[in-house]
């Protein structure tokens, strides 16, 4: 949930693939930004974050679903190739990246992340990651030794590791980057904090975005389907129930779909 220029984006995805999509392009956010820090703590979050990965990954549809992702969009971009109204260099070059992609998942292992998850020292650490302070030295002492290595070592291994797994990371980005490129931004109203729309059944939205002003002290609510989504704007009252805004809520939205 960023903030953008005063401006807080809320995204909502409308399906099981896109919300792992989500899921699993937040979590090397994670990575990324604790693998530049040099303590042990941020050492373990780019751990953690890697090996949550590597469980999402350990589910058997997720490599077919990327493909069946990489090849619809491969299959509706193609289709408006003879549109003279079309970046046909951008065009060509985004396929090229989707037939790229398609390869390089079809020539990976079997299921993704295994390497990941048959190492024996990452093993041990997932295993004690469900119980409250597991991971403590007593527990895993390897662990400890290793975080206890100069954080330039800590750094080369964390990202052998994610390089098991940067085919994942590259084709995430790559169709979510598609994903929230397929609309523009609409500025609409939430009459009394209430926004309800119904969808196109020919148009399969995905992913519906919401931009509204930080200074507006409200968040989005959005909760949908393949036919409907509402979104409603509450105030955020901590320590109580959040409560429906009773002004009208000017906001920007924008309907992702393939």
């Amino acid at each position: 949930m960023p903030v953008l220029h005063n401006q807080i984006l809320f995204e909502h995805p409308l399906n099981e693939r896109t919300r792992t999509l989500l899921r699993i392009s937040h979590l090397f956010e994670q990575f990324e930004f604790q693998l530049a820090g040099s303590s042990q703590w941020q050492s373990r979050a780019a751990l953690q974050a890697l090996l949550d990965i590597s469980s999402i990954l350990a589910r058997a549809d997720i490599k077919k679903d990327m493909l069946k992702q990489l090849e619809q969009q491969q299959k509706s971009l193609t289709s408006i190739s003879s549109n003279p109204k079309v970046d046909q260099v951008r065009l060509h070059q985004v396929l090229d990246d989707i037939a790229n992609m398609i390869d390089r998942l079809y020539s990976s292992g079997r299921q993704l992340g295994g390497a990941l998850r048959k190492n024996d020292f990452l093993k041990s650490i997932s295993q004690r990651g469900p119980i409250p302070g597991g991971s403590y030295e007593f527990d895993l002492p390897q662990f400890h030794y290793w975080l206890n290595l100069p954080h330039t070592e800590r750094v080369m291994q964390l990202d052998d590791w994610r390089h098991e797994i940067s085919t994942v990371q590259e084709t995430t980005e790559l169709l979510l980057g598609l994903l929230r490129s397929s609309s523009v931004f609409q500025q609409q109203t939430a009459l009394k904090g209430l926004y309800q729309q119904n969808l196109d059944a020919k148009r399969e939205v995905r992913l519906i975005q919401v931009k509204v002003d930080a200074a507006s002290l409200l968040y989005a609510e959005i909760s949908g389907s393949k036919h409907r989504f509402t979104i409603r704007f509450l105030e955020s009252n901590q320590g109580e129930h959040p409560g429906q805004s009773e002004q009208d809520v000017p906001f920007q939205l924008k309907t992702c779909a393939i």
